[in-house]
């Protein structure tokens, strides 16, 4: 079930971020899904602690139901993120802490070692679906397991991940802002930014969903964003 919200009037421009350090370009772990046509693919980007695997079964899934774009970044789609700060309404340093004290000893099997380390998270990720995706990041690497994403770097720029950039030329294209009902992540204090950059945004929740909506409510995801896409 789809709830859609109104969006604000627009507010004045931000104060400017920090200064930051120069950006470096570093080649992207990503997956190809379906056959390379002559249109524009579909881009699917996910989010702090995921991988290109996250949204493969979505992926799969509209291969079988949805045809190339005609522009390049013709429609744009939100999923559970508003264009501003996020850092303070966060749970994540404290996930971060929690899986950083994970303690797995040598020679588990795989299953034996998830199992450990999803009790090892439990008094702190209560959501038991957050922490099996937080446990698609435990790997094996010579015997032991690890984190496969830097925690320590997230950690240190964590204000920066979760900030926004400032900008003044707003996105004319259609854009849809589609959150969980249960997450914090999109709220009414964001709608004035939203229509600022996206002037042609629509906000939806689907009913009962958490901040990984694609996994709490996977048909409605799915419909959700047919129902944004052109007919192919």
């Amino acid at each position: 079930m789809l709830r859609r919200l109104p969006l604000g009037s627009p507010r004045g421009p931000r104060p400017p971020l920090a200064a930051r350090s120069a950006i470096t370009a570093v080649p992207l772990a990503h997956a190809e899904v379906g056959v390379r046509g002559t249109r524009p693919p579909l881009v699917l980007l996910h989010g702090i602690f995921g991988n290109h695997g996250n949204f493969h079964t979505v992926a799969k899934t509209l291969v079988r139901r949805v045809g190339g774009q005609p522009d390049l970044v013709e429609r744009l789609i939100s999923v559970d993120i508003s264009p501003t700060s996020t850092t303070l309404i966060s749970e994540f340093p404290a996930y971060i802490s929690a899986m950083k004290s994970v303690n797995i000893p040598a020679g588990l099997s795989r299953s034996a070692a998830r199992q450990l380390a999803d009790s090892q998270l439990s008094s702190v990720v209560q959501d038991p679906q957050l922490r099996q995706f937080l446990l698609t990041n435990l790997v094996e690497v010579e015997g032991r397991y690890i984190w496969r994403v830097n925690l320590d770097a997230i950690s240190h720029h964590f204000a920066d991940i979760m900030s926004f950039p400032v900008f003044h030329k707003p996105y004319p294209g259609p854009a849809l802002f589609l959150g969980g009902s249960k997450s914090p992540y999109i709220s009414s204090k964001d709608y004035p930014e939203i229509q600022r950059l996206f002037p042609n945004a629509d906000v939806q929740f689907i009913e009962g969903a958490g901040h990984i909506v694609h996994q709490d409510k996977f048909e409605e995801f799915i419909a959700a964003v047919l129902s944004f896409l052109p007919s192919p």
